[in-house]
């Protein structure tokens, strides 16, 4: 098999270089369904390699805790992926031989044999091997028209066309054989990236995603006609206000001894004459201008030092817009006080307007109410705010907006 699998290889390395631009249209269409063709048959023998290996306790034998474990560490595959693939292997070799036969000749894909699978499982289980064998030759030949999406919805409902005496019975049992499946694949896998960001992949379960989607839906909407943000730009922004909401709770359980709070370790010195960088207690680095965002933010713990390295002060009361006054700040805001903006005040930070490290007070006066993103707009950007006459928050957009320069204020929150 490996001087095969060899000779195989140098044959796809002869394509990998093949001037495609030549190919007339119907010669290139046919070497795309050739190659994904052989894709396929070539994932039939990964998993039965796998099976094998499985099988043996090689993984163990190589000092690994699971054969999926191994895989990440021996094909550089996620540990997820790798668990789905001893899954499907397991159930390839275990289920109805006709699954692994349609994927070794390319006639199906492996997320089709996937798909295939998980119902021939369900239907095994409710109704029997017999009536499971035939529900896989039905979905097998409607592979050819339907992708695996579509061949999971025709399949939860497979035994109206195989056994309809049997599909009422059978229904629940496949429901409950699917919230099972949903049970078992969920993760969620936080990747550390080099440059202190962090990649999110994972798999949720049908309630955990419709509480995700029920919080970030309404924050990811476009703030404006000018919001310049992307979809997955919006998507994040959404997460980051859940995620402050859920600080600024006070209801998450301590974590390590203490609240769950972000400490941002920075030189005192450096902070006020707006140079300093700062980091993260888990070792992040941030720039100067999200330390000075971070510090407005009433849920957000500064950890002062003085110059030798003493803790000054960490979240000192009188700079936390907190209790009473943030009280205040509510009623007399409403909301994000930026102009156009409607979210709510559970949505937002009291930002001060003349900034603490600077000297500034905390108090009403000093003070607005501003979501995450127009909290980062403010700071980044050439709006200013200041009071009116009036008492309540207005905002001068930069020259190149408006050369005028006339004060703009939010008025989806007024009472009066």
């Amino acid at each position: 098999m490996v001087e095969e699998l060899a000779q195989a290889d140098d044959a796809v390395a002869a394509c990998v270089n093949a001037a495609v631009w030549a190919l007339p249209e119907h010669d290139l269409v046919a070497a795309l369904d050739a190659a994904h063709r052989l894709q396929q048959r070539l994932a039939a023998v990964t998993l039965t390699l796998v099976r094998e290996i499985d099988g043996r306790g090689t993984a163990r034998a190589h000092g690994a805790s699971t054969t999926a474990v191994w895989l990440r560490e021996r094909l550089r595959m996620t540990v997820p992926a790798a668990r789905r693939l001893v899954d499907l292997a397991t159930a390839l070799d275990t289920g109805n031989p006709g699954i692994r036969h349609a994927l070794a000749d390319g006639t199906i894909t492996q997320d089709q044999a996937r798909v295939i699978a998980d119902t021939a499982t369900t239907v095994t289980a409710s109704v029997g091997a017999e009536v499971a064998e035939k529900a896989v030759g039905v979905l097998v030949e409607w592979a050819g028209q339907f992708d695996p999406t579509l061949l999971r919805r025709i399949g939860s409902r497979i035994l109206d066309h195989v056994a309809p005496d049997l599909a009422d019975a059978a229904a629940a049992a496949a429901l409950a054989a699917e919230d099972a499946r949903a049970t078992r694949d969920r993760n969620l896998t936080l990747s550390a990236q080099t440059d202190g960001r962090l990649r999110l992949t994972g798999t949720l379960d049908a309630e955990t995603a419709g509480l995700l989607r029920a919080a970030i839906d309404p924050l990811s909407a476009p703030t404006g006609p000018d919001d310049g943000r992307s979809p997955g730009q919006r998507r994040h922004d959404a997460l980051t206000d859940v995620c402050r909401l859920a600080l600024r709770t006070g209801d998450l359980p301590e974590h390590g001894g203490d609240p769950a709070q972000i400490v941002v370790t920075t030189d005192y010195d450096t902070l006020t004459r707006q140079l300093g960088s700062g980091t993260l207690d888990i070792g992040v680095r941030l720039t100067p201008a999200t330390v000075r965002r971070l510090a407005c933010d009433a849920t957000i713990l500064p950890a002062v030092l003085s110059s030798a390295g003493q803790v000054l002060d960490v979240g000192r009361q009188r700079r936390l817009i907190t209790g009473p006054l943030r009280r205040a700040l509510v009623l007399r805001d409403g909301g994000c006080a930026f102009p156009g903006c409607d979210r709510p005040p559970r949505w937002c930070a009291a930002h001060h307007i003349h900034h603490w490290a600077d000297g500034g007070p905390t108090n009403l006066d000093n003070a607005v109410l501003l979501c995450g993103h127009h909290h980062r707009h403010i700071h980044h950007s050439h709006w200013t705010v200041r009071l009116g006459d009036d008492g309540h928050p207005e905002f001068i957009p930069p020259a190149w907006l408006d050369p005028d320069q006339l004060p703009r204020r939010n008025h989806y929150h007024r009472r009066r």
